[in-house]
């Protein structure tokens, strides 16, 4: 009896024996198992800075016609590979930012620093898990005879297991404020910056300083994320630090403090709202955060049980894994919506197509045109940057990413036999497309199996 080879498997052999199959894999293996690479074409040369001779010139064609890129994507649904350095990135980002390092003195381990989750509010009730000391109880106790205007029961006695696909859906969709939870996610990140704001204002409050003074001696630092929860919204998690006014290169003032800046952000957070447009449309809103704050201190040791501080490698490693998820946590889809017959096909709950269709329908009304729902559909009409940080936090990614292309280059400079040489490559290359052929993408898959690395 014989078995059909597969057609991937029968073109990888067949390449194998050709003489550019060296430089062909080599093209595979350098991206690291990117499952969509970038296809450039064109030609470089390596000058001697010193001389201006040419030392080296290459082309496309070295790598088997055309030279690949990662995609760079930083979501894991999307491209494993490159989310996995995104993740790896953001860590070093955040930890910088808590113990030093990446240029940000040791001495940022010293300044007052909380672990802040800003939670969203609630628009009516969903199923959930609800634990206590260790045993699990009734999703939502309810009276005998409670039922909503539209005669569903108002709670739910049931113990839910965490593979339950109820787990966020509304007891009763017909009452669940589907327009205030998608108007909610459009000015989520201006209730941020609102917060931010407040903030500002608390702790020179609290300090006896006016906010002028306070820049003079102090600056507030932060590296969030945002997270979708199963009810389809999301909750920030943030690194809040205070800082003397230089950001992290300076010293707090003498009465910078965990405790005043966790009692600072548990007062701030109930007092930030906004209101939301098109009252006359859907009636008034305000949006605001939940009332559910969690704020503990960043520490590296415990001092006392009833904190419950994180050490900054946890901190770390929550962020980052957060930077590299999207709405699809939540059952959303990756892709953006186009047209609206587009959504009878999503493979979606129940729930998330009311929340994506809710935005379409609003994106269609004067009064929210300028928010643009329709766009943000497939995010539940969250437009905001999943992960971002202010600009003396610490690092940035763009000098991660900087300090490993020199790194590289410096391989290649050294493999090459220039690295005493002062050069500079100059380049022009253009996009020919993406991704990879079926014997291609079988060798990319062996890599991500291998744990390759970008830049192997």
């Amino acid at each position: 009896m014989t078995t059909a080879i597969p057609q991937s498997v029968a073109a990888l052999v067949t390449r194998a024996s050709e003489p550019e199959f060296a430089a062909w894999r080599r093209n595979i293996v350098r991206v690291g198992g990117c499952t969509n690479p970038i296809h450039l074409v064109g030609a470089a040369t390596v000058y001697d800075t010193t001389t201006g001779a040419a030392l080296l010139s290459y082309g496309s064609d070295v790598y088997g016609g055309r030279l690949l890129t990662a995609c760079g994507n930083r979501r894991a649904t999307v491209c494993p590979a490159c989310s996995a350095l995104y993740r790896a990135d953001t860590y070093q980002l955040v930890r910088a930012g808590l113990v030093g390092g990446k240029n940000v003195p040791e001495a940022v381990s010293g300044h007052p620093r909380v672990f802040a989750t800003l939670t969203a509010p609630g628009f009516g009730p969903v199923h959930t898990r609800r634990e206590r000391d260790g045993r699990m109880l009734p999703c939502r106790p309810r009276r005998k005879r409670d039922r909503c205007p539209h005669g569903t029961p108002t709670g739910c006695r049931e113990r839910h297991p965490a593979d339950d696909p109820r787990l966020g859906e509304p007891l009763c969709p017909r009452c669940y404020d589907y327009a205030g939870a998608v108007l909610w996610h459009a000015f989520a990140g201006r209730l941020w910056h609102r917060f931010g704001l407040e903030l500002r204002r608390e702790v020179a409050r609290r300090a006896g300083l006016s906010r002028t003074e306070f820049g003079d001696v102090a600056r507030l630092s932060y590296a969030k994320v945002a997270e979708y929860q199963r009810r389809g919204l999301v909750h920030f998690h943030a690194v809040i630090r205070l800082d003397g006014p230089d950001g992290s290169d300076s010293h707090p003032p003498y009465w910078a403090t965990v405790p005043l800046l966790v009692d600072s952000v548990r007062a701030v957070v109930g007092r930030v709202r906004l209101n939301a447009p098109g009252a006359g449309v859907i009636g008034p809103r305000a949006l605001r955060f939940g009332a559910q704050v969690d704020v503990r201190p960043v520490t590296s040791y415990r001092r006392d049980a009833g904190e419950r501080p994180a050490s900054p490698a946890t901190v770390a490693g929550y962020i980052a894994k957060y930077a590299t998820k999207g709405a699809e946590s939540a059952g959303a889809v990756d892709g953006r919506i186009y047209r609206a017959r587009d959504m009878v096909m999503l493979p979606v709950r129940a729930h998330v197509l009311c929340m994506i269709a809710t935005c379409w329908w609003l994106g269609g009304l004067p009064d929210f045109e300028s928010l643009g729902l329709r766009r943000w559909a497939h995010m539940l009409g969250y437009g905001g940057h999943f992960s971002s940080k202010s600009r003396r936090y610490s690092t940035t990614l763009t000098a991660l990413r900087r300090a490993r292309a020199e790194h590289r280059a410096e391989q290649q400079r050294a493999s090459l036999g220039l690295a005493d040489v002062p050069t500079v490559t100059v380049g022009q290359w253009r996009y020919a497309g993406r991704g990879y052929s079926p014997e291609a993408a079988l060798l990319a898959a062996s890599v991500r199996e291998g744990g390759g690395r970008h830049g192997a």
